[in-house]
Order: C-alpha cells, then structure tokens, then sequence
C-alpha cells in the first residue's frame, strides 16, 4: 500500500514538472523542482511516519486483543477442563458405588442360592416337608387371629386318637374345622419337569392326581368328626404352583374334595378364607354382647318405669305438703297482722274485723 502511494506522487510530480516546463523558463523550472523535491521529500516523510505510527498503533491494538482473546480461550477451557474433572470424578464414583452394590448383591445372590440348595435338600425328605408346611401354616394363623389358644391351636389331638395340624375354634354353627397341611412334591416335579420323556410326565400325572386324592381321603376320615367338628376340613398347600396346577389342569380334583367336603387352599387363599372366618367370629361375637345389651337395656328400662312410679308419687306428696305450707303461710300472715294491731292497741278495728 505504500509503495503505491509513493508511485502515485511520483506521477504527480512528474506531471507538475512538465506542466512547469510548459509555463516556465529553465531557470525557474530548476528552482521549482528543488522546492517540488523538498516538499515531497518532506511529505513522504510524514506519510511513512504516519503510516509507521499507524501501524504500530494497529498491531498494538491487534495484540491486546489476541492477547484478550487467548485469556478468554484459556479461562474458558481451563473452565470446561474443571467442569469435565467434576462430571468424570463424579461418574467415577457412581461407577464405584454401582460396582459395591454389584458386589453387595451377588454376595446376597450367592447366599441366596446357597439357601435354595438348603431348601431343596429340606424339601427332598418327607418328613422335612411335613415340618415345612406345619411352620408355614403357622405363620399364617399367627398372623390372622395372633397367639390366640381360644381362636386355634397347632397339633390339636381329636377323641378318635387323631392329630390334626391345625384346629379352628369357630363359634356355632361353624363350629370347630380341622387344617391339615399336605405337600405331594415328587410325582409334581416329575410331572412337570420337561426333561422327563412323555411317558415318564403322564404316568407321573397319574401318581400325582392319586397322591392327591389319598390326602383327601385321610382329611375327610380323620378330621371331620360328627358332633366334635363340623361337616368340612381344609386341606392346605404350602406352594402356590401346586395349588395353580391342580385348578388349572385338574378339576376333577376340586370336584372330588367337594364331595367329600374338603377345602384345598394355598398360602394366599387360606388367608383369604381364615379373614372371612375372622369376620364371621367377630360378627358373631358382636351378636352375642348385643343380646346382652338388649338384655340389660330391658332389666334398666323396668327400673327407669319403677324410679318414675316412685317419683311420681313423691311428685304428689311435694304437692301436697306445698299446698299445706301455703295456707299455713296464709293463717301465719293473719296471725302475724293480729298480734301488730294489738301491739298498736286498735282494739275497734280488731273488733270490727272479727264482725
């Protein structure tokens, strides 16, 4: 840009000069060049300098501004690198505290497991399972009716030489019923194990559908009891998937506990059957106080009538002895005038007053 600028006054000057070789003699001309040479030495002289300050004064002004600039930029990244650390340590420890859960969890998975093998090894014997079901029933009882002796009680023996798991105390006319728990588990497994061959599933059915059916039998001859129990049993399944099945793919199992007047339940539905007997005892026992109530309201509403007979007839002496004390209030009132006029000795007045 300078450079060009100069070469533009070249051609100025050069114009100027040949305008004055036109106009001028020599002798002028040369004087005038000298004076055109200084005066253009001297303006390009202030034209650099101007442009040298110019330049400066902008290359000063570009650096503060990069300068400004780059403060900004670094403020700003070391900002996002502070914001990037916060989120990072941050995720870092969720990721820390998720792997401890993680860890805390399978500890709980390995426990667990190792407490379904236990369960599975209790399950395998007979008599564990019997234990099993009688402390499952238990826990449901005690959780309906509480420690309540007079509502229940576990292992209750019958006058025919029989135990029941369980007998209800229910008030007339339920009377008492007899829970016993029953758990036909192996010929279950084998019938619903996919692996076994399906000759090997139905003849487990089979066996099934008649281990079922002698526990019915046992119910209904030991624990239904003319004139000691009343005229049905509970049978109850401590497992739900047992219960599922036998209402799902055999009713004529139901069919064959309604005819010989057995209930079969799992957990959920022997809750749901004891919270309907539950209601039925309290309803009845709410009956039973209310006679006594009517009973007493009827004896105290023959006393209120004997209170208002008597108070009747005090009613009538009070009566009787108010008017007395009336007119006896009246003669003392005479007699009281009689003795102020003797008193005031009017003697004719009181003799006018006896006419």
């Amino acid at each position: 840009m300078e450079y060009i600028i100069i070469g533009l006054l070249v051609v100025l000057l050069i114009i100027s000069v040949i305008s004055l070789m036109k106009n001028t003699n020599e002798a002028n001309i040369t004087e005038r060049l000298g004076k055109v040479e200084t005066s253009v030495i001297k303006e390009l002289g202030e034209f650099k300098s101007d442009i040298n300050k110019s330049t400066q004064d902008n290359f000063n002004y570009l650096s503060d501004k990069m300068d400004q600039r780059l403060r900004l930029m670094n403020d700003k990244v070391n900002e996002r690198l502070d914001e990037n650390f916060d989120k990072t340590n941050k995720t870092f420890n969720n990721v820390l505290e998720r792997l401890s859960k993680i860890d805390e969890a399978q500890k709980k998975i390995d426990t667990l497991s190792t407490d379904i093998i236990s369960l599975q090894n209790v399950l395998t014997d007979k008599k564990s399972r019997g234990t099993f079901g009688e402390v499952n029933l238990y826990h449901i009882m005690s959780n309906v009716f509480g420690d309540n002796d007079k509502v229940y009680k576990m292992q209750y023996s019958f006058d025919n030489n029989t135990t029941v798991d369980c007998a209800l105390f229910a008030p007339e006319p339920l009377g008492t019923i007899g829970i016993d728990s029953k758990f036909p588990l192996e010929n279950y497994e084998r019938m619903v194990d996919k692996n076994n061959s399906a000759e090997i599933r139905k003849q487990a059915t089979k066996d099934f559908v008649s281990d079922v059916k002698k526990h019915i039998d046992a119910i209904s001859s030991k624990y239904i009891i003319p004139n000691v129990t009343t005229d049905q049993a509970i049978m109850f399944l401590p497992a739900e998937a047992i219960f599922a099945e036998i209402n799902a793919y055999h009713t004529e199992l139901i069919e064959y506990a309604y005819k010989k007047r057995v209930w079969i339940t799992s957990p959920t539905t022997l809750i749901s059957t004891l919270t309907t007997i539950e209601v039925i005892i309290k309803n009845m026992e709410r009956d039973k106080y209310a006679k006594v109530i009517q009973k007493e309201l009827s004896l105290l509403n023959e006393e209120f009538l004997r209170y208002k007979e008597r108070w009747d007839k005090l009613s009538s002496h009070i009566d009787t002895v108010s008017k007395d004390v009336k007119e006896l209030h009246t003669t003392s009132e005479k007699i009281a005038k009689r003795f102020d006029s003797i008193n005031q000795v009017e003697v004719d007045k009181i003799e006018t007053d006896s006419k």
